[in-house]
């Protein structure tokens, strides 16, 4: 038996910029679950060509919402090779009635408790249409190849999951679709194992909130500091400048960038969003005090709340430049199906279009109170094009001395990005506005 395991491009005439490709860990978890004997193809499109013409008899598709058209149309050419689907992922967990008008079946939520029973009963001619298991144990040891994750990526870091879940119930978020809202923990010996088992020395913590549990956090830490390597991940800003135990802890284990979803520089939308820090002067402190630990600064800032105005655009980057930030992703608020944001502008009329392939943080899909949703989409060009600018490069620098190499190379790649964002805006003004 052959089962293949895809990835979907979003658009499979576009590849991402290497430097800036997410490096992928769902479908080597599943590889990993799957009895030895079964012959497992990973091919992830944003690196590979996928041949639908090679020999298969399962072929497990997982896609998020910008690439489930992409998806849908390979689903389509497998079927009719008589190939039987499976699709999953953030997606298909949010929309499975949607999914399963492609697909023979749907795997809704995490994997990790339903994949053997599948190809159980796929073996046995009994395939049911959807599988689900709500909280899957996370105890287990999932053997990986770490040698095919790393391939043919500019920076080869090893991507490991430390906990699943988020409490937080944000309006614009759908983690809570796919991973519930209890935080749970794999055991840290497993990720021990893991860092030790890849050989690699760079690694990148997919965890929404790598210190949502600071006790689990700090033992983990802990656990890994002898280790020394280096690391990169999510976290939330309020609760690690607030804990200096914890900061000094992730320092020591070898962390050299975090990535804070600060969203908004509006004290009015920070308040709405229900945000820890509720001032710009803490938060400012916050970046001072994280810096000192020689960890650099990745902020993610969203375009198009109701309250946002034209002037956000400049105040947001002005703020940035000043407090010396890395590297920023910036992002036009995009109203996921199965958050209340989508909900809510849905029963307003004010979506554009539910083309899924739009639904990709860079495309505006809706029409903002304030502005026109051009005005959104230029806005946030130009903002980006504005601080990975070169004199915007240079000033930033003497606050991100203490790794000019990182600091350095990470601008480089969204300054090419820049570039390529900068060409979709005749095609995106002529397709939707």
């Amino acid at each position: 038996m052959k089962i293949l395991l895809i990835s979907p491009t979003v658009d499979a005439e576009k590849r991402t910029n290497k430097g800036l490709m997410m490096p992928q860990l769902a479908l080597y978890i599943l590889a990993g679950l799957t009895p030895q004997e079964i012959e497992v193809k990973v091919v992830e499109e944003e690196i590979d060509h996928i041949d639908l013409e090679q020999e298969c008899n399962l072929v497990g598709i997982s896609c998020l919402t910008a690439n489930a058209p992409r998806a849908y149309d390979l689903c389509q050419e497998f079927k009719k090779r008589g190939k039987t689907v499976v699709l999953g992922g953030v997606h298909p967990t949010i929309l499975p009635d949607e999914a399963l008008q492609h697909a023979d079946c749907v795997v809704v939520g995490e994997a990790e408790g339903v994949w053997e029973t599948l190809i159980n009963d796929f073996r046995n001619g009994n395939l049911k249409r959807k599988y689900h298991d709500p909280s899957p144990d996370l105890g287990r040891y999932i053997p990986k190849d770490f040698s095919k994750i790393i391939k043919k990526r500019l920076y080869n870091l090893i991507p490991i999951m430390t906990t699943k879940g988020c409490p937080y119930n944000c309006d614009f978020c759908c983690v809570t679709n796919l991973f519930g809202k209890e935080i749970r923990h794999i055991p840290i010996e497993n990720i021990v194992r893991d860092i030790q088992e890849s050989g690699a020395k760079n690694f990148l913590f997919l965890d929404d909130n790598i210190i949502g549990h600071p006790k689990y956090s700090k033992e983990l830490f802990k656990a890994i500091k002898p280790l020394k390597i280096n690391w990169v991940g999510q976290a939330s800003i309020s609760l690690l400048v607030g804990d200096d135990e914890l900061l000094q802890l992730a320092s020591e284990s070898g962390c050299k960038m975090l990535f804070f979803g600060i969203e908004s520089v509006s004290i009015e939308q920070i308040k709405i969003m229900r945000k820890a820090i509720q001032d710009i002067e803490h938060l400012e402190s916050a970046f001072k005090k994280i810096k000192k630990m020689g960890i650099l600064i990745h902020a993610s800032m969203v375009f198009g709340f109701d309250n946002d105005t034209t002037e956000v655009f400049d105040d947001t980057v002005q703020f940035l430049i000043k407090n010396k930030v890395n590297t920023v992703s910036f992002n036009v608020l995009t109203p996921y199906p199965g958050t209340k944001t989508y909900q809510d502008m849905k029963k307003e009329g004010r979506l554009i279009t539910t083309d899924w392939r739009y639904y990709d943080h860079n495309t505006v899909v809706f029409k903002p109170k304030n502005m026109i949703p051009y005005e959104l989409q230029i806005g946030k060009v130009k903002a980006r094009k504005q601080f990975y600018s070169i004199s915007s490069v240079l000033k930033r620098f003497t606050g991100n001395l203490y790794n000019p190499i990182a600091y350095f190379a990470t601008n480089y790649g969204h300054m090419k990005q820049v570039k390529v964002e900068a060409k979709r805006i005749a095609k995106i003004k002529s397709e939707l506005f």
